[in-house]
């Protein structure tokens, strides 16, 4: 009997024609939910280009201002294990509405911070909402949709990937220069009132899966545990020897290592880590963690060399970003599609092969006067690798699973994704530390651990001009690390399957057999 996949069965009971077009139905759950993930990935992109003069204003060094982002991205990560059981106690309808509101709310809370602490404080808040609407909304249009359509399904939550890194540093900039940071979170609310309207009027009512005890002792063990170490990554600010660093890192390893002898031992674990023993489940899994490591943590980077080294207002950054968005945005649609008729190995290795080249290009050339048309063009082919990687890896990893374990498959990969993008912040915000006191003059880097930042934004133009080559060497010895990370994922990605997908009468077969079981 069908109970929450009732809407992929109806896919499967057509022949191949009228399957090739989603209803009615599906088109308007897949509006909802990518509004939702727009408002998230939004809120990320377009905090970035604020982060200089957040630093400024409140005083902060790197390793404090870089918290905004990790503290946002960390949130997520720690609320997204709950995901599947929440799904099963409250209904995705009733938990996508929670998180809608709660991510508002802490927007709100944001725009009205008075300090960086209080601002890092209410970034996480926003964090515990928005960790859940992407997982949630991705087993609403897994739900949703054919089996055979797994690929171009989730080619759909690449539309906020494609308008959020276009439209978020720029609006973001925008509202920096010409207004205040404030806004940059107070933005949110016009869109999070729409999504929570559309929300409660189009996604279909549902009493949720199959109710299970949460795992309170994985929880209190994960969550704690992801938070210590990466804190540690950032405390030593370069020296993970210090204790400042080394205690956080040995006491969330502790508790991570805890949590993952416990995900393999009891019946109903917070997170289904038995998923990583399947090859197709393991290799994308593992080709999301590197790459997001490397791409997301670089994120970090580029708004403050267009800044600090170039110059450029929090306006132009935005401009400037638009490029690699495009092709971003652009190739994951294709590469959707393309992921559910070609072997998904062939489309991801191609990315991954891609995106490092494209970063290696551009990553050689960053220096004081390197000219716009060059760092655009070697970042827009980053961008296309990009788009040939994330999606296509994550429809590989969900298409490797069953009906019943597509919520627990959506969390693991995302939750895969947060903490891969939370630890990368943080490696390079003390990476970029360490080479800003290795390259400035003493004057400049020494004093408080981490505040050269702080520093340079007080001198004045010239004297900023002076350093620039010195700041360009720092940012260039950063990238290379985010470049290797890029490199490595090709490792994983050499073991995706090299077959097409299923298809044809014996896959919607095979379909109608796993749906109406």
């Amino acid at each position: 009997m069908s109970t929450a996949t009732e809407p992929v069965t109806a896919g499967t009971t057509t022949d191949t024609a009228t399957a090739a077009a989603p209803g009615p139905r599906t088109a308007a759950v897949a509006a909802v939910v990518v509004l939702g993930s727009l408002m998230t990935v939004l809120d990320t992109t377009i905090v970035n280009v604020a982060l200089n003069r957040l630093a400024g204003d409140f005083g902060a060094p790197l390793a404090t201002i870089q918290w905004v982002t990790t503290g946002y991205t960390l949130a997520l990560a720690t609320v997204t294990p709950v995901t599947a059981w929440a799904i099963g106690r409250f209904g995705t309808r009733r938990l996508y509405l929670m998180a809608l509101t709660l991510f508002v709310l802490g927007s709100a809370l944001a725009g009205a911070a008075w300090d960086a602490p209080s601002l890092i404080a209410f970034r996480v808040l926003q964090g515990l909402g928005g960790g859940m609407v992407m997982p949630v909304g991705m087993t609403v249009l897994v739900r949703a949709c054919d089996p055979a359509r797994t690929g171009r399904t989730m080619s759909v939550l690449g539309i906020p990937v494609l308008i959020g890194p276009l439209a978020g540093p720029v609006l973001g900039g925008w509202l920096v220069d010409e207004a205040s940071w404030r806004w940059v979170f107070l933005v949110n609310l016009p869109l999070g009132a729409l999504a929570l309207i559309l929300a409660a009027r189009l996604l279909p009512r549902d009493g949720g899966g199959t109710r299970r005890r949460l795992d309170l002792p994985g929880l209190l063990m994960l969550s704690p545990g992801l938070a210590a170490l990466i804190y540690g990554l950032g405390a030593g600010h370069g020296h993970l020897a210090a204790a400042g660093s080394l205690l956080p890192i040995l006491a969330g390893a502790t508790l991570v290592a805890g949590f993952v002898v416990r995900a393999l031992t009891v019946g109903e674990p917070l997170i289904d880590l038995r998923l990583l023993a399947r090859r197709a489940f393991a290799g994308p899994a593992a080709t999301i963690a590197l790459f997001g490591c490397g791409y997301f943590g670089s994120m970090l980077l580029l708004p403050l060399y267009y800044q600090l080294v170039r110059g450029q207002s929090a306006t132009d950054v935005g401009l400037l970003g638009i490029p690699q968005a495009l092709a971003t945005g652009i190739t994951m649609q294709f590469s959707g599609r393309l992921s559910d008729r070609f072997a998904p190995g062939r489309i991801v290795v191609t990315g991954t092969v891609l995106a490092a080249t494209g970063f290696l290009g551009f990553t050689v050339q960053v220096a004081a006067d390197t000219p716009y048309p060059h760092l655009i063009a070697a970042l827009a082919v980053m961008g296309t690798g990009i788009g040939m990687t994330l999606m296509p890896a994550m429809a590989a990893a969900t298409r490797s699973v069953a009906p019943t374990e597509v919520p627990a498959a959506t969390t693991l990969v995302t939750i895969v994704q947060q903490v891969s993008g939370s630890v990368g912040t943080a490696l390079m915000s003390v990476l970029l530390t360490g080479a800003m006191a290795d390259r400035l003059p003493t004057t400049v880097a020494g004093g408080e651990a981490g505040g050269a930042l702080a520093t340079v934004q007080g001198l004045d133009g010239a004297a900023r001009a002076a350093l620039a080559p010195g700041l360009a060497d720092a940012f260039r010895d950063t990238y290379g690390w985010a470049v290797a990370l890029l490199a490595l994922a090709l490792l994983p990605a050499l073991s995706l399957s090299r077959q097409a997908p299923g298809g044809g009468a014996a896959g919607s077969a095979k379909s109608r057999r796993v749906h109406t079981s």
